[in-house]
C-alpha cells in the first residue's frame, strides 16, 4: 500500500482527489491548515516534516491567487527531499508561460522549482474549472447588466475529471510535463453567461467590454486554452444542471 500526502486536501480539488486515491487502496494523508492530525501552513512550514515523513508520494494541490505559493514550494520540496519522497506531483494552470497574469506566473515559478528540485515528478496543466466560471458570472450577474471581457473564450472543465487523472499520475511513476486536460468545449463568454442564465432563471442583458493591458491581449489570443486537448467530457450546461439538482 503506497501512503500518500494531499497538500490542499479539504479544498474543492484537493478532496476529491483524496476520495479517489482512498478508494483505490492507498492510505492518503490530508494537509491543511486546518486538518488535523497534518494541520500545517506551507508557507511556515511547522510541522510538515512530521507530516511528509513515511510519505511515498506528495499531490500538491494547495495554492492560493493571495500569494506565498512559491514560499510555500520551497517548503514543500525541503521536506519531501528530507523524507525522501519519490514522486511530487503538481496541478497547475495551461497557459502560466503565456498569460502574464501574477497568479500564473506564481504558478509557473513552481513549476520551474519542482523540476529542478532533483525529485521525481509530474505536472498537469488543466483549464479553469466549472465551479470557477459560475462564480464569476454569478458576481457579473449581480449587476442589472452582465460586464463580460469581449473577445475571451473560456474551456472550463470539471473538477471531478481532473481529480481522477491525478490520481491516475500519483500511482505511476513520475512522467514530467503531461499532456494538457482541457474542457470539452471552447465557448464564448456572452455563451456561457447564457447558459447561466437559463439554468439559474435569471434575466440580465450581457454587455461585452474591451479591456486594457497585456494580460487581457493574452486572453483574447487564447493563451489560457488548449483546444487540442480537449478531453474533458462535462459540459458546462450539464454541471449546471447536476448542481441545480443537488440543491436542496
Amino acid at each position: 500500500m503506497t501512503t500518500m500526502l494531499v497538500t490542499g486536501g479539504t479544498g474543492t480539488l484537493g478532496r476529491l482527489v483524496t476520495e479517489r486515491l482512498r478508494a483505490d487502496g492507498h492510505e492518503v494523508r490530508v494537509l491543511s491548515r486546518h486538518s488535523r492530525p497534518y494541520a500545517v501552513d506551507l508557507r511556515e512550514g511547522t510541522g510538515l516534516d512530521a507530516a511528509v515523513a513515511g510519505v511515498d508520494v506528495i499531490v500538491h494541490c494547495a495554492s492560493t491567487p493571495r500569494g506565498g505559493d512559491e514560499r510555500a514550494a520551497r517548503n514543500l520540496i525541503r521536506a519531501a527531499r528530507k523524507a525522501g519522497v519519490a514522486h511530487l506531483v503538481y496541478i497547475s494552470i495551461v497557459g502560466v508561460d503565456r498569460v502574464p497574469l501574477g497568479y500564473y506566473k506564481a504558478k509557473l515559478a513552481v513549476e520551474r522549482l519542482i523540476e529542478e528540485s532533483g525529485l521525481g515528478w509530474t505536472i498537469l496543466r488543466t483549464t479553469q474549472f466549472h465551479d470557477l466560471v459560475l462564480r464569476v458570472l454569478e458576481g457579473s450577474a449581480k449587476l442589472p447588466v452582465m460586464l463580460l471581457p469581449a473577445g475571451v473564450d473560456d474551456q472550463p472543465i470539471e473538477v471531478a475529471e481532473v481529480a481522477e487523472r491525478l490520481a491516475e499520475l500519483a500511482a505511476a511513476p513520475p512522467a514530467g510535463r503531461v499532456d494538457d486536460m482541457g474542457g470539452p468545449e471552447v465557448r464564448g463568454f456572452p455563451d456561457l453567461a447564457r447558459a447561466y442564465l437559463r439554468a439559474s432563471g435569471k434575466r440580465r442583458a450581457l454587455l461585452p467590454v474591451r479591456l486594457a493591458g497585456r494580460t487581457y491581449r493574452a486572453a483574447r489570443a487564447g493563451g489560457h486554452l488548449t483546444p487540442g486537448r480537449a478531453v474533458g467530457k462535462t459540459t458546462f450546461e450539464e454541471y449546471l444542471s447536476t448542481r441545480t439538482a443537488t440543491r436542496p
